[in-house]
């Protein structure tokens, strides 16, 4: 039984898919009951309130934990692996950030699972490429799409294959205590992303820079200061670590990470 946090997600949602194809009995865990594909088993929990896990437990053989934002403001990962580890579990998948390697974002979430006698994978993605669904919106209605730092590129992953990878690391325990930074194929820029999701709808969508003020201004409406800061920090002024196009996504997948493009056209919909 492999356990899935952060179930309904970007990522959690296709890594259940992918664990249940590969024939694995899964426990998909989320803060609000939502559906699950047939054959998984739902479990509603609230990671800042860890003994909401225990009972998804059970018979349990490996964990991924993902936490959001809010937990990241009020939760404590030590004491999630704490009930992990007392349920016995062993094998446990850490979804952390680029940001933790290149020290723009704190350990302590990685610190929290690197422990003597747990089986742990730390996953480090860059940039998602469905940070582009914040644009949905105004491309639907003028086709348009608003950024800061229109030319400056970074390989953006699709969480897809974030999930993917995740998926192999839970299953196979060759990849205990190893870190890997996932990236997308190739660095692509804001500018160029309006364009490939203007090739995926058929139509020209423009695009339309923003000051650092503008963005900033915009992201203080639904983020903490801190996180809008380091948020700004890396797509203005990234490190050549943070532009750097990872191998290691190839490494797990067995393939090459999907393109931006390929993102663009599977979730088109969103977009019309």
């Amino acid at each position: 039984m492999i356990v899935v946090t952060g179930a309904t997600g970007n990522v959690g949602r296709p890594l259940v898919r992918a664990l249940l194809a590969a024939g694995e009995q899964v426990t998909a865990v989320s803060r609000n009951a939502a559906p699950q594909p047939a054959g998984v088993r739902a479990h509603q929990a609230d990671l800042t309130e860890p003994h909401t896990l225990e009972p998804a437990l059970d018979d349990a053989d490996a964990v991924f934990l993902l936490t959001s934002g809010e937990f990241l403001a009020r939760g404590d990962l030590g004491e999630v692996v704490d009930v992990v580890r007392n349920a016995g579990v062993r094998r446990v998948v850490l979804l952390s950030s680029q940001g933790v390697g290149t020290g723009r974002h704190p350990a302590h979430l990685e610190d929290a699972v690197r422990q003597p006698d747990l089986d742990w994978t730390i996953l480090r993605p860059g940039n998602f490429a469905s940070n582009a669904l914040q644009w949905a919106g105004s491309v639907r209605t003028e086709r348009t799409v608003v950024a800061p730092f229109g030319d400056v590129a970074l390989p953006a992953v699709d969480p897809a294959d974030i999930a993917a990878a995740a998926a192999v690391a839970l299953r196979d325990p060759g990849h205990a205590g190893a870190v890997y930074t996932l990236t997308g194929p190739a660095r692509i820029s804001p500018r160029q992303q309006a364009a490939a999701i203007g090739e995926a709808l058929g139509e020209p969508v423009r695009f339309v820079e923003q000051s650092r003020q503008e963005a900033r201004e915009h992201m203080l409406r639904f983020m903490p200061e801190p996180v809008v800061e380091a948020t700004l920090a890396i797509l203005g002024s990234p490190s050549e670590a943070e532009q750097t196009v990872s191998a290691d996504a190839e490494r797990l997948l067995g393939r090459p990470p999907r393109a931006f493009a390929d993102w663009a056209a599977t979730n088109v919909e969103a977009f019309r």
